[in-house]
């Protein structure tokens, strides 16, 4: 590893690469390279160092050596995998934030049925209510009835 930094800091870049700025995690991250352009206004590690600022340090792509056709692949193929960690990582993020959703939506739904239950149960009890007061009421007006009967016949025969 150190003898791949020290090459590649002694070796003049014949590669440059394009980095991102920080991009929030819904947002996609596009790397470009160029293997003609000759770095200009950043060292290549420094620019090597900023394409995956969202990375884990030991997630980040080793800069390559550039004049090893193997270590720019190894470094694209890197790179791929990082951004599809990324896409991986905001896929796991929305799906997290649709989990939440749902188990707040199952939670209303849950206490409305249990408000539902609850008021089946007390339209229940108050239809039985309901049906022992008619009951009531009715050997009520039997009871009057009687009593009247037999209020008349006091008053009919005093």
């Amino acid at each position: 590893l150190l003898q791949l930094e020290q090459t590649s800091k002694s070796i003049d870049s014949s590669a440059h690469m394009i980095t991102t700025a920080r991009v929030p995690a819904d947002k996609p991250v596009r790397i470009a390279f160029s293997l003609n352009d000759s770095p200009d206004d950043a060292s290549s590690e420094d620019s090597f160092a900023l394409a995956f600022p969202e990375l884990d340090q030991q997630l980040q792509p080793l800069p390559p050596c550039h004049d090893s056709k193997e270590s720019m692949q190894v470094y694209k193929q890197h790179c791929k995998i990082a951004e599809e960690y990324h896409e991986v990582k905001k896929e796991i993020a929305l799906l997290e934030e649709r989990k939440k959703e749902l188990i707040a939506r199952l939670e209303q739904v849950e206490k409305e049925s249990m408000d539902a239950a609850q008021l089946a149960k007390e339209y229940a009890e108050l239809t039985e209510e309901n049906r022992t007061l008619k009951l009531a009421q009715t050997q009520c007006v039997e009871q009057l009835e009687k009593l009247r009967i037999q209020y008349q016949k006091r008053q009919g025969s005093s």
